[in-house]
């Protein structure tokens, strides 16, 4: 039973303490920002050594360590974008009155270089992994992707509830291109997907695979695709899940620019 517990508890600890140290580290001084990049970058190459040398071992350690790497990875993207280093060309509000196709074309150019910084990663990571008995770590920054994509279309779209605390000062424009809907057409879609992804892969984590390995990776990419599944739902559920990081966020909030209120995009 361990080899099926043990997976889903690093999952979620993984996932609960990165989220943690990039939130904080946001949150600290504009002045330790690029050293907290630089530090991240190391660790960033680091994970790609390790993902390099992992993706030829099929055993339970080198899947630990395959899917450490890739969230170390994202991690760096993650905090590349919330420091404000790594956004898009037009890092300012949406014009008022803009209707959804032209918002949508202002989303995509305030985003960006993070997006297609993150695709490039993911191509990286496929031509490292592809035919390699250990393809852990892409699949793991797959699902990162595909979730936290559907995620931010969702959110475009419209949702009710969304963590906008997260945002330090310097990206407060980004609030102008969300919108406050009780529903939108996308979300029945990206939570059965996921639902029926995740069902996927435990069926086969617990059905078809035979080797510890197998069952360990399984249980790791179906925990972290019903995360996902979790953090859409928060949209529209009104659950305090910030409470997770209260240790993380305790700094006062990086305010280096004057706090100003953007306006949130309305549906008409």
């Amino acid at each position: 039973m361990t080899v099926y517990v043990l997976p889903v508890v690093i999952a979620l600890f993984v996932w609960w303490f990165s989220t943690g140290v990039v939130l904080m580290l946001d949150r600290m001084p504009r002045r330790t920002h690029y050293i907290s990049q630089m530090v991240a970058t190391v660790l960033a190459l680091g994970s790609f050594y390790v993902l390099i040398k992992s993706t030829s071992e099929p055993t339970t350690m080198a899947a630990y360590q395959a899917f450490v790497a890739a969230i170390l990875i994202w991690g760096w993207h993650e905090l590349a974008f919330l420091l404000g280093i790594l956004t898009g060309p037009r890092p300012m509000p949406c014009p008022e009155g803009a209707n959804t196709s032209k918002r949508f074309l202002y989303a995509v150019k305030a985003l960006a270089y993070h997006e297609l910084a993150i695709l490039a990663t993911l191509v990286l990571i496929w031509i490292i992994s592809k035919d390699e008995a250990n393809q852990v770590g892409f699949w793991t920054f797959l699902v990162l992707f595909g979730m936290r994509l559907s995620a931010k279309l969702n959110i475009f779209l419209g949702v009710p509830y969304i963590n906008e605390e997260f945002l330090p000062t310097h990206l407060e424009f980004l609030k102008s291109y969300f919108a406050r809907r009780a529903m939108n057409w996308l979300f029945p879609i990206s939570v059965t997907v996921s639902t029926l992804l995740g069902a996927y892969i435990f069926h086969a984590a617990f059905l078809t695979a035979e080797k510890e390995f197998e069952i360990v990776s399984y249980m790791l990419i179906g925990t972290f695709v019903l995360l996902g599944m979790l953090e859409h739902w928060l949209l529209i559920l009104r659950i305090p899940d910030s409470a997770l990081w209260t240790w993380a966020m305790k700094l006062t909030p990086n305010n280096d620019k004057t706090d100003t209120k953007i306006a949130r995009y309305q549906e008409p």
